[in-house]
């Protein structure tokens, strides 16, 4: 048995029906992290679809409770082959979105999988169930080509709050800190960066929403009879935000900026197109930083984005003065930004301007910090390495993710290099009805993931001593 045969092994597993009989098995389950009433679904999930499978495949497993009130648990898998040989962990979510029954498609619902042509539609086909399947599979190919060995150790770590925020993933990487002790993170959620273009990303921006606010009077007074003599509250909450951005979404705070671009994340960058999708909107050149490519701009500098504003009534005004306005604007950031200092940030710069009185709100206690693995560590380089030979093409590095995932978790409470390998894709109705996987990313990402699993077992592996 060779490299070449784990990689048919693992293609033969979407080929014969397999990974499509599991992922519908899968999906069946409701397991709506949103939805209070699905708790014991969450349980089961894990219990009684996860265990046996990974008990399949020489795991042992355990459900460790969650320490948040009301939110769901997690499983710990492993299976160790030898202490002094390298570990992966790899992560997965088991938790879906809302399934929205009735806003579907006709002939689609969330929880069953609908195949139409290359596209396997159904609620968690690509967040989340789809991908981490895709990667135990590729795991099954490559015991079956070792004859029942990997080379190397494995970890799982499931959990079932992912798209809720992840409440208490950081307690459980605390505590269980001794049984999740790996070397490397390889995990997978989140889209490429095009179908076509297979990706790892390293890291992951973080988000800070911030409530600017004014209230001015207890009710509206008329335009004609009090226009000019009394406070606008839409039009000082206007300017405060157009003290933090300009009319070409260029931050004005130098306090709301990162760091200096590294050299090896502009490199990483160079070249990579952005957007061209059939459902990506038209990107505008001339919009955010100056002096940089959009795609250093979407993932490599932070930006601030107004989400929602409000005043009055704009669909039926009236002739008044408002009494209050309020809008939420969007720390997207990158690593490297002093989180400490974005309200600090904010504050003296509307009090620079004048607008002393506009309240500055964080919404969030303390943003979890982004993350970004140097793309010149040399778990890159073996991963692109790898890929590249299982493709015959390379692969897209991402720095980090223009979203947001708890990769500060394991990069920061585990300490670990962390590499993530999308098998999603934009347009994958993520999140929305009539979600679903693309069947020849699934086929692409069996071979590039056997690879991996393949490669952490031969010579040449950085964690190996």
């Amino acid at each position: 048995m060779n490299r070449d045969t784990a990689l048919s092994l693992a293609t033969s597993i979407i080929d014969d029906g397999r990974l499509l009989d599991v992922l519908a098995r899968r999906v069946a389950w409701h397991t709506e992290s949103q939805v209070p009433e699905q708790a014991p679904a969450l349980y089961a999930f894990l219990a009684d679809e996860m265990m046996p499978s990974l008990a399949a495949l020489g795991f042992t497993s355990r459900i460790v409770a969650n320490t948040k009130p009301d939110a769901g648990p997690f499983l710990i898998a492993q299976r160790i082959e030898d202490p002094a040989l390298p570990t992966v962990l790899v992560y997965g979510h088991g938790d879906v979105v809302r399934g929205m029954e009735g806003r579907w498609r006709e002939g689609l619902e969330p929880w069953e999988i609908v195949v139409e042509g290359e596209r396997w539609y159904g609620r968690g086909t690509a967040d989340n169930k789809g991908q981490f399947t895709i990667n135990l599979a590729a795991l099954e190919a490559v015991i079956q080509a070792r004859e029942g060995k990997l080379g190397f150790n494995v970890k799982f770590l499931c959990e079932m709050g992912e798209e809720i925020g992840s409440p208490g993933l950081a307690a459980i990487c605390e505590a269980e800190r001794e049984a999740l002790k790996s070397d490397v993170l390889i995990a997978s959620d989140g889209p490429r960066l095009a179908a076509g273009l297979p990706t790892l990303f390293l890291g992951s921006r973080q988000a800070m929403n911030v409530r600017l606010e004014y209230k001015a009077r207890e009710k509206a007074y008329h335009s004609g009879n009090w226009g000019g003599v009394i406070r606008n509250p839409a039009t000082m909450v206007a300017n405060a935000i157009a003290s933090l951005v300009d009319g070409r979404g260029r931050l004005l705070v130098a306090g709301l900026e990162p760091p200096p671009m590294p050299n090896s994340v502009r490199a990483a960058l160079a070249g990579l197109p952005v957007g061209g999708g059939e459902t990506d909107p038209e990107i505008d050149p001339d919009w955010g930083a100056d002096g940089l490519t959009p795609a250093e701009r979407l993932f490599g500098w932070n930006t601030l984005e107004v989400l929602a504003m409000g005043a009055g009534d704009p669909v039926s005004p009236v002739n008044a003065v408002p009494p209050t306005a309020t809008a939420v604007v969007q720390l997207r950031f990158v690593a490297g930004t002093d989180t400490a200092g974005i309200i600090p940030a904010i504050r003296a710069r509307l009090d620079e301007m004048g607008l002393k009185d506009v309240e500055v709100i964080s919404m969030r206690a303390e943003p979890a910090p982004a993350t970004r693995l140097d793309p010149a560590s040399p778990w890159v380089r073996w991963a692109v390495a790898s890929v590249t030979e299982s493709l015959g093409r390379p692969p897209a590095v991402l720095p980090n993710i223009g979203g947001t995932l708890p990769n500060h978790v394991f990069a920061n409470i585990l300490g670990l290099p962390t590499i993530w390998v999308p098998h999603s894709y934009a347009a994958c109705g993520q999140h929305a009805p009539d979600e679903h996987l693309l069947a020849p990313v699934a086929r692409e990402a069996l071979t590039l993931m056997a690879g991996l699993f393949w490669d952490l077992g031969a010579p040449g592996t950085p964690g190996r001593g």
